[in-house]
């Protein structure tokens, strides 16, 4: 009896009666609005409206739909309609914010109605900005920098986060390289061929898992088609820094019922130009001297030695496009060199420099279902294989290969009382390993199975987001060589083989944990035209394989580095050591809350953001203000053929209680038709619980950006002001302000054809990036122009 009047109740709440939706769009004035979009949220069912702004849906077959309407330069709406209802008219009023769709998320939601705050970057903006990292195409995003390891391998900074917690994904599936594990570590995804990028600040695990605590910078691109419609474009550049040469392109396009996508792109880079010295350096010359602050400038024609780089890539793809969605699969190959700067030994430079190889396989469905419960399954599949070797003075010291396989399964349901929503599984297993005299961590594999469920429902203007996930995580390490006692027998063996072992210890770690996360959001539409969001989110996060194991040096990033694993132990000589942690591996817990406020209406704009977020146990790579000789690490297997008399310093993953707070703002005025100004300025405080501030963190910053479009003709002027960094850790030097000013203009040949000029750094402007691991060692570029063609069709 309980289970008829279960599924009494489910067939009533999905419903099953044929309900014709029709109706107008218009604009607040009454006019309609030509071209309008209006979905059916949950399924693929959309249409667009006619001249008169008239659409219809004929073939909606429940009760209850909730339609989702938007327009460019219009703001998004929802409207719930009811059988029975008739025509309805719906409304949507013009804005001069960007408002997009955000793929990332399982939910339906645009930027503007999401409970967390997301950026959407995307189209002429997107390839305004477009540099030769992720890192540096995002930098000027409201809350996001850019760790600025040289010009090719600089990774996104999310309030003050990166690493491990910060997600990189590619149509929603992790990049599956190693760019996570040192900051040295270029990104695989490439920003030339994506359609747009999308940036969840604060943390996104219950959509991506425990290691998107921090934030989640989604690349979404074509390679997978959902389409056959045919439409494409390519870009064709030169940058004067450093001969920098881009070509790049992508097509779709369809034959009968199946979808075709090309993409690919080739980059070369000399060594870039500076403004002035490239490392300062800090040293005591004497016991009881003054220390001194020079110049040394290892470069020639003041160019940054060592910041060269060549890429070239390709991804193919193929989908069955039916009337209920898509299947398609694609392959995608990245081939990638670039120079690591900073490595010196005495008055030398040494050549460092990386060698990246990956080959990606996605899998992805988006499926609308005929269920009396379920209305659509969304499945996406990847495995990668990548291969990075860091090479110095021509020899391989260390080769890092990842292979990655994930899959994700969500399961939409109709309606539930008005609750929408969606039931995930998510499956992930990497196989990491380091090889080579100079690697600094074992092999290990990490493998997470995660349950989550995710819903929402519209009261009144009130828009409620609900969600919470459990993951299962097991990592394993059969390796962990670990020498507790080098200075004891460094001067009487040397290393020798004979006596290797007698002070050799090898481990085997295997951790398993049980991350829990769970949020909760409200929007509100509390007036027309503006809305409040509030979210809390509680996250736990694994430490990664990298962030516990690592013991040894590492060229490329040039640091001695130490996993959480160990501790630091001072002798009583004035000598130290290392021993295994005494206390229990912790979870990093975090409990951080968003507020929004959203003006989005009219010819005045703006987004204002405050956070705080507690991390319990948070791991970080502090600095010890020792230094360690670069050939003492042992090298898990391999033989030392190789001098390393370098001195690298020691740093160390620690888990300590930190809070970091602050705010993002951005306001944009439309002064009139072809005049549009934006300000933008975000902060963050990052700081120990116990006393102290946390290493590397972004410095306060004010943007403001003029914009101009009337015809044939767009031009934007730009500028981006660091204040100083005096908020720092021991061991850490200030960071003085500075201002970057950009500016760009084009010109439209005719319609998809369009030619352009860049000018970055106009200035000439001498900056170091506090967040940089290089800030010493690699000035940003000095001033720079970019010419270069495009299309589109």
């Amino acid at each position: 009896m309980k289970k008829s009047m279960l599924c009494l109740a489910l067939a009533a709440a999905s419903g099953s009666a044929l309900a014709q939706v029709e109706g107008v769009v218009r604009d607040a004035a009454g006019l309609p609005i030509a071209g309008a979009t209006v979905e059916v949220v949950g399924t693929k069912i959309r249409t667009s409206a006619n001249e008169q702004g008239e659409f219809s849906l004929p073939q909606v077959t429940n009760k209850h739909v909730e339609l989702h309407v938007f327009a460019p330069n219009y703001t998004h709406t929802t409207r719930h309609v009811h059988e029975g209802d008739g025509p309805v008219e719906l409304v949507l009023s013009s804005t001069t914010l960007e408002i997009v769709n955000v793929i990332g998320l399982p939910w339906h939601a645009s930027n503007m109605e999401s409970a967390q705050p997301v950026n959407v970057l995307g189209g002429d903006a997107l390839r305004a900005r477009q540099s030769s990292t992720l890192g540096e195409t995002l930098k000027h995003e409201v809350g996001v920098h850019s760790s600025y390891y040289g010009p090719v391998s600089s990774s996104p900074i999310i309030r003050g986060l990166e690493g491990p917690r910060v997600l990189v994904t590619q149509n929603g599936l992790d990049a599956g390289d190693a760019s996570r594990v040192g900051p040295d570590h270029a990104v695989a995804a490439e920003a030339s061929t994506a359609r747009q990028i999308e940036i969840l600040r604060g943390p996104a695990t219950l959509f991506y898992g425990s290691g998107a605590i921090g934030g989640v910078v989604n690349v979404v691109d074509d390679r997978v088609p959902r389409t056959t419609e045919t439409f494409g474009e390519w870009r064709v550049q030169q940058d004067s820094v450093a001969d920098d040469k881009l070509v790049s392109g992508s097509g779709n396009t369809g034959v009968g019922s199946m979808g075709l996508h090309l993409d690919g792109f080739w980059r070369d880079a000399d060594n870039y130009k500076i403004p002035g010295a490239a490392e300062v350096e800090t040293h005591e010359e004497h016991e009881g001297e003054e220390h001194e602050e020079e110049g040394h400038e290892h470069s020639e024609s003041n160019r940054l030695a060592n910041s060269w780089s060549e890429a070239k890539g390709f991804n193919a793809g193929v989908s069955q496009v039916m009337d209920e969605g898509f299947v398609g699969l694609s392959y995608g190959l990245l081939d990638r060199q670039y120079a690591i700067p900073g490595h010196s030994h005495g008055d030398e430079e040494t050549d460092v420099y990386a060698d990246v190889k990956q080959h990606r396989i996605q899998l992805l469905s988006e499926l609308d279902l005929e269920h009396d419960f379920f209305s659509a399954s969304n499945t996406r599949f990847g495995f990668t294989d990548y291969e990075h070797s860091e090479i110095e003075n021509g020899t391989v010291g260390t080769t890092f290969r990842n292979e990655t396989a994930e899959a994700r399964w969500e399961l939409f349901h109709h309606p539930i009382a008005e609750w929408r929503g969606a039931l995930s599984l998510h499956y992930k297993h990497s196989d990491f390993e380091a090889i080579g005299e100079e690697a600094f961590t074992p092999p290990s594999e990490t493998g997470t199975l995660a349950l989550g469920l995710m819903e929402e429902r519209h009261f009144g203007d009130v828009l409620v987001q609900l969600g919470a996930r459990i993951e299962q995580v097991k990592i394993t390490a059969d390796n962990f060589m670990v020498d507790l006692n080098e200075h004891e027998h460094g001067d009487e063996h040397e290393h020798d083989d004979e006596h290797a072992e007698e002070y050799l210890r090898v481990f085997a770690i295997d951790q398993e944990s049980t991350p829990f996360s769970a949020s909760a959001g409200v929007v509100w539409d509390f007036t027309p035209g503006y809305n409040l969001g509030v979210s809390y989110t509680h996250a736990e996060r694994t430490p990664s394989a990298a962030e516990l194991f690592s013991f040894g040096p590492h060229i490329g990033s040039g640091l001695y580095e130490v996993g959480a694993l160990l501790q630091l132990v001072n002798d009583e000589d004035g000598e130290f050591h290392f021993d295994l942690a005494r206390s229990d591996l912790e979870l990093e817990r975090s409990n951080n809350l968003d507020i929004s406020l959203r003006k989005f209406e009219g010819d005045v704009g703006f987004i204002l953001n405050a956070f705080y977020n507690r991390i319990d146990n948070y791991y970080y790579l502090a600095d010890t203000g020792l230094t360690r000789e670069s050939g003492d690490a042992h090298d898990h297997g391999a033989e030392d053929e190789h001098d390393h008399s370098s001195e690298l310093p020691v740093f160390i993953y620690q888990a300590r209680d930190a809070e970091l707070y602050g705010f993002e703002t951005e306001f944009i005025w439309q002064l009139a038709a072809p005049f549009k100004l934006s300000l933008t300025s975000d902060y963050i405080r990052a700081q120990l619980v116990d006393g102290g501030d946390l290493p590397r963190i972004p410095p306060l910053r004010l943007g403001a950006r003029a914009q101009y479009e009337s015809g044939n003709w767009q031009a934007e002027l730009s500028s981006q002001h660091y204040f100083e960094q005096d908020q720092i850790d021991t061991y850490e030097t200030t960071t003085d302000a500075y201002t970057l000013v950009d500016a760009q203009i084009s010109y439209a040949l005719r319609d998809g054809l369009k030619i352009y000029l860049k000018g970055n750094n106009l200035t000439d402007e001498y900056a170091r990036v506090h967040a940089s691991f290089l800030k010493d060692k690699a000035p940003l570029p000095a001033r720079s122009f970019a010419l270069g063609v495009s299309g589109s069709f």
